[in-house]
């Protein structure tokens, strides 16, 4: 496959795959790792400082005038010709899995260009498996190609999710919308990586994921993995332009669709009349879904809008 990918493809997954090395080296003995606190539950250590700047200067060394935004230095402007290209990076997403020695993480790496995400890196670097995609040409986990899963009714489906773990985030909210997500499906997962969650939603592994509170480098290049296997990404209320309202859910079209019932009411975006029902449903300790919504997908479960990919 590697004599058909896209150049720049091939460089982002020759950067994933040096960070990959650093993580792999440094996860022999992870007790003597660096750590420090960027907010509450919140952590960076210095592999994820090292692998980050492994990606950058292998990136940069080839496109020299691309522009940089990642999670641990922040944005750097392209110049020139390249300012319009956009490498959004996650070096470690997982970082508190790994430094508890929990083998859930991944370095995600997405390619924007204007306000289309058209390359995407995700390598998992403990089971040496590495997924990308390239706009319009499909998604693949390592030599293979995927697809989402098939399945039809939220009853048979295995979701993905993560928890709120930082002070502000919404965890009322959160735990409402777990309640009506949770007796509507066969099972919830809670792996500690939305990048890889993103990941198995488009290898099939998972038929969804949902999760408030995620910054651009947690699910760009997910969020084209998804899109190349043939599912839909959006935020809570299924609108495609997402990427920076901290709120994402990933899935195939029917099933994507029939969360969108459920989730929607939760979204920062839904309507006034949306957000009572959940405040009411807050204080009277009962479901805020409506039990028809089980089952029920929208007309066309298609997002709305203009997608970033």
């Amino acid at each position: 496959m590697s004599s058909t990918l896209h150049p720049m493809l091939n460089v982002a997954i020759k950067a994933a795959r040096l960070a990959g090395t650093i993580i792999n080296r440094a996860a022999l003995d992870v007790e003597s790792v660096r750590v420090s606190v960027k907010q509450t539950n919140d952590f960076v250590t210095e592999v994820d400082q090292a692998a980050e700047a492994a990606i950058i200067d292998t990136l940069l060394t080839a496109y020299p005038d691309h522009a940089i935004w990642a999670e641990e230095s922040g944005k750097r402007e392209g110049r020139h010709g390249g300012a319009d290209h956009v490498w959004i990076i996650d070096p470690l997403d997982g970082t508190t899995n790994f430094i508890h020695g929990f083998p859930v993480y991944c370095v995600s790496i997405a390619l924007m260009v204007g306000n289309k995400l058209e390359q995407a890196v995700i390598y998992d670097p403990t089971r040496n498996d590495l997924f990308c995609a390239t706009r319009g040409r499909g998604a693949y986990m390592n030599d293979r190609r995927i697809r989402v899963a098939k399945r039809t009714t939220l009853r048979e489906c295995l979701m993905s999710t993560g928890f709120p773990f930082r002070p502000g985030d919404a965890f009322q909210t959160y735990l409402q919308m777990l309640g009506d997500v949770m007796p509507r499906v066969a099972g919830v997962r809670r792996p500690g990586s939305a990048a890889l969650d993103l990941a198995y939603v488009a290898a099939g592994f998972t038929d969804g994921f949902f999760e408030m509170g995620l910054s651009p480098w947690d699910v760009a290049a997910g969020a084209l993995l998804v899109t190349e296997a043939g599912g839909l990404v959006g935020n809570f209320t299924g609108e495609a332009d997402f990427l920076e309202q901290k709120e994402c859910l990933a899935a195939n079209p029917k099933i994507y669709g029939q969360l969108v019932s459920v989730t929607g009411k939760y979204s920062k975006f839904a309507s006034a009349g949306d957000k009572a029902s959940v405040r009411q449903a807050r204080t009277l300790g009962t479901p805020a879904a409506d039990a028809a919504a089980t089952e029920a997908p929208s007309p066309d479960a298609a997002p709305q809008g203009d997608a970033p990919f």
